[in-house]
């Protein structure tokens, strides 16, 4: 195991160089792991990847000792980062660390409260009023009430019984219940998420806590609470922010809980928020509707390059997810001639593309009809000459005509 330790150590360090050596001025951040009753090894490196991929963080990953193990030898210098998640279900630590972690947060210091750790240190008072709610560690009505919406009713309950269950894995819709924060701000108001587990009967001591998002734990997926239970949370605890998520369990490689794009924005969104206290970060244009689940299996958000190469092999009978993501960076280019311009250029090595579908130019004539300019003429004037594309491009030239 030990070695395991080590390799686990080189590759977060190799990584932290390479992030480091990529973005100087990011906020430093402290991933904790290394006990959980969840997959840690899958979902901390997926965690650094979703953070560092923002250009806003700088992470490493901290793993504490085993289960049982000397956690006197687990003391961070929390002075050292701006941000600290917890992806940790395990032992307690000492009363050093405790202490050393409460006046990181106590100062000011950002905290990510991630799945499972919401889980942990059930006897901690303070740690417990940071995390707002939790689940599981023998929580009882003593920790607390039960916190959900019923309707649009945002109910504090405190009949006794159990902290903490889940029904079977599966997609959910998330309904947003703060439309103005600056984590939820520009999000639609129900979107789906991907494969997960979907926390129920949480409870705490909720203090100074904002419920973000909820999601309906219906019974047909077993254990059902039958109420709209907390998914995203806000707590603020002496000067620091603390943001909680419930989403993002992990499989190997992360699966579909940590590559919902929902789970990849909400996390990158409240981890700048609980430092800085606002967010800088556009929703990105593949952010998901209820339409279906939309997933990043590499973590990383689509470029227009990528989607524009994409949209040149659309079908019809395919997913239409590329060329939304265009129609979306479009309408953010609004007033912004250098980009749209640029946009139009790439759209327009598709036209003149041999290997393009028709469908595809069909689609970009569309677009470039209401968007183009006179660098599109030429293209467009070629592809009336073409039977199929032949009305499509009469319609974008007249159209053009008439924008001017």
């Amino acid at each position: 195991m030990k070695k395991q330790y080590l390799l686990l150590l080189l590759i977060a360090g190799f990584l932290t160089f390479v992030s480091a050596c990529r973005n100087e001025s990011g906020f430093k951040t402290l991933i904790i792991t290394g006990q959980n009753n969840h997959n840690w090894k899958a979902s901390s490196p997926v965690l650094k990847q979703i953070l560092d991929e923002t250009g806003l963080f700088k992470s490493e990953i901290m793993i504490t000792p085993e289960k049982g193990g000397d956690m006197k030898t687990f003391n961070p210098d929390f002075s050292k980062y701006k941000l600290v998640v917890l992806d940790y279900n395990g032992d307690s630590w000492s009363d050093k660390t405790n202490a050393d972690f409460l006046q990181f947060v106590n100062n000011g210091g950002g905290v990510v409260i991630y799945h499972a750790a919401d889980n942990s240190f059930p006897e901690w008072k303070e740690y417990n009023e940071m995390t707002g709610l939790g689940g599981w560690g023998n929580r009882t009505e003593k920790n607390g009430p039960y916190v959900y919406f019923k309707g649009n009713e945002l109910v504090y309950d405190t009949t006794a019984g159990i902290g903490g269950s889940h029904g079977k894995r599966r997609e959910f819709i998330v309904t947003t219940r703060i439309t103005d924060h600056p984590i939820t701000k520009g999000l639609p108001v129900r979107w789906l998420h991907g494969n997960d587990e979907l926390y129920s009967q949480l409870r705490g001591p909720a203090k100074n806590m904002q419920i973000l998002t909820t999601a309906f734990a219906d019974s047909s997926a077993g254990g059902g609470t039958m109420r709209s239970e907390p998914v995203l949370m806000t707590i603020t605890y002496e000067k620091g922010r603390i943001f909680h998520t419930t989403m993002g369990h992990a499989d190997e490689g992360g699966g579909p809980a940590m590559q919902c794009v929902g789970f990849i924005t909400t996390l990158q969104r409240g981890a700048e928020w609980a430092v800085t206290g606002n967010v800088t970060q556009q929703v990105p244009c593949d952010f998901p509707s209820t339409a279906g689940v939309v997933l990043r299996p590499d973590y990383k958000e689509i470029t227009i390059d990528e989607a524009i190469e994409k949209v040149g092999n659309y079908n019809i009978d395919k997913s239409t997810k590329y060329l939304s993501y265009l129609q979306c960076h479009i309408r953010k280019l609004a007033g912004d001639e250098a980009g749209l311009l640029n946009t139009e250029k790439l759209m327009n090595k598709v036209l003149i593309s041999k290997e393009a579908t028709v469908e595809a130019k069909k689609l970009l004539l569309r677009e470039l009809s209401w968007m183009g300019t006179d660098y599109s003429v030429p293209a467009i004037k070629d592809l009336t000459a073409n039977a199929e594309l032949k009305d499509e491009a009469e319609f974008a030239l007249a159209r053009l005509q008439t924008i001017k």
